[in-house]
């Protein structure tokens, strides 16, 4: 699973020390992930500024595209300020990424209450696995921009987290590419704090409950800003499949729970 956020809705900070996996190895070892389909409530964790509370939802589905993996998120929060007002945020996010790692097509559109406020889209390319590559926009202007070596997209950037998770890595930074932005790649430091163990954790969803499981904690930082504060964070458990739950997602003015409360595995193959 990759949780995004665009980042126009972003704020936050953390500073992570970092060991870079090569992509190679981890496209390797990564297990493939599963299609499935997952509701999260999303409840206020800690307000901060102008933030009196805030709850919304967001459903996350995967699908098996035969030679790709076509996923949507659609993100729904209502935020409320101190003066009482009530202000609705919608992110919806579409992509079609090649099982290879090496073609991605995107789109995303946030809106505030009924004014578009961002929507991105285009398709994005690398010639190898670890190399440089380029993406093309067609919304919000027709430019492209080159992607530095080594940058993986949304499915890829979740299996090279697992993969190192399962080899024992704790310290990743890996540069990203998901189409949320007009401003081209991010880099992404990751913290795998737990993997697996004698026992798999507790958890109410049969096909997840034996497979292995741990706490990961990713920070996206703009590589044109100088600043060592990051665009978004999120933590969450991820499962070896690439499922998520326990998330808590930082947008800087407030910090959101996110609980898994609907799962299903959809039919693997295409």
């Amino acid at each position: 699973m990759r949780l995004t956020a665009p980042r126009s809705l972003t704020l936050s900070a953390l500073v992570c020390a970092a060991l870079l996996l090569p992509q190679g190895v981890a496209a390797a070892a990564a297990p493939e992930p599963a299609a499935h389909r997952a509701i999260y409530t999303l409840t206020l964790g800690k307000a901060k500024g102008d933030v009196a509370s805030a709850s919304g939802t967001m459903a996350y589905e995967v699908l098996d595209a035969c030679d790709g993996w076509a996923t949507r998120q659609r993100l729904d929060m209502t935020i409320t300020n101190r003066d009482g007002q009530d202000i609705k945020m919608v992110s919806d996010y579409t992509t079609w990424e090649a099982k290879d790692g090496l073609r991605l097509r995107f789109q995303t559109k946030q809106t505030t209450e009924t004014a578009v406020t961002s929507e991105v889209s285009g398709d994005a390319s690398l010639p190898s696995p670890g190399g440089a590559g380029t993406v093309r926009y067609t919304l919000p202007a027709d430019t492209s921009q080159e992607l530095p070596a080594g940058t993986l997209f949304p499915m890829a950037h979740t299996e090279a987290i697992i993969a190192a998770a399962a080899g024992g890595k704790k310290f990743l930074a890996l540069p990203l590419f998901d189409g949320t932005s007009p401003d081209g790649a991010q880099n992404s430091s990751v913290a795998i704090t737990s993997w697996g163990g004698p026992q798999p954790d507790a958890t109410k969803w049969p096909d997840l409950g034996k497979l292995p499981s741990g706490r990961v904690h990713v920070a996206f930082f703009d590589r044109k800003e100088t600043s060592q504060q990051p665009d978004y964070e999120v933590g969450m458990r991820y499962w070896t499949n690439g499922v998520a739950d326990d998330l808590a997602m930082d947008f800087g003015d407030f910090l959101m729970d996110g609980k898994l409360t609907e799962f299903k595995l959809q039919p693997p193959g295409c």
